[in-house]
C-alpha cells in the first residue's frame, strides 16, 4: 500500500484524464449527430467548415486512445510500478487538448479554448510527473 501512496498524486491525475476522455468520447459516440450539426455551427465561419465530420472523428479517435492508454496504465502503474503507457496516455492527452484548443481559437471561442488551457495544466504536469 505504501507504493501506491507514493503515487497518489500520478493515479489521481490519471483518473481525471480517464474521465475526461472516456465521457467525452462516449458522448460524442452516443451524440454524434448532434455534435456535428453543433460543431457545423460552431465552425461556419472557418476554414474548419467543410471538414467538421472528420475532424470530430480525428478528435474522438485521440479521445480513445488516451482514455485507453491512461486505463491501462493506471492498471500498470498500480499493480508493477510501470509508467510507460500511463506515459503514453498523458501524452496523447496532451496531444487532443491541443486540438481541441486550435478548434476553439479558430473559432475564435476565448472562453472555450480557456477552458481546455485548465484542462491543459494538470495533464502537462502528469507528463511531468510521470518522466
Amino acid at each position: 500500500m505504501e507504493s501506491i501512496l507514493n503515487i497518489a498524486t500520478e493515479l489521481l491525475l490519471l483518473l481525471f484524464l480517464i474521465i475526461t476522455f472516456v465521457q467525452s468520447a462516449m458522448d460524442k459516440m452516443l451524440d454524434w449527430k448532434g455534435n456535428v450539426s453543433w460543431l457545423e455551427g460552431h465552425f461556419k465561419e472557418t476554414p474548419f467548415r467543410n471538414r467538421v465530420p472528420l475532424l470530430l472523428a480525428t478528435v474522438l479517435i485521440t479521445e480513445i486512445v488516451a482514455g485507453i492508454l491512461c486505463l491501462v496504465g493506471f492498471y500498470m502503474l498500480c499493480t508493477g510500478g510501470e509508467n510507460t503507457l500511463a506515459l503514453a496516455g498523458a501524452v496523447v492527452a496532451c496531444l487532443a487538448l491541443l486540438m481541441l484548443l486550435l478548434g476553439q481559437r479558430i473559432a475564435k471561442d476565448y472562453d472555450g479554448a480557456r477552458t481546455i488551457a485548465i484542462y491543459f495544466i494538470p495533464t502537462v504536469f502528469l507528463v511531468f510527473l510521470l518522466q
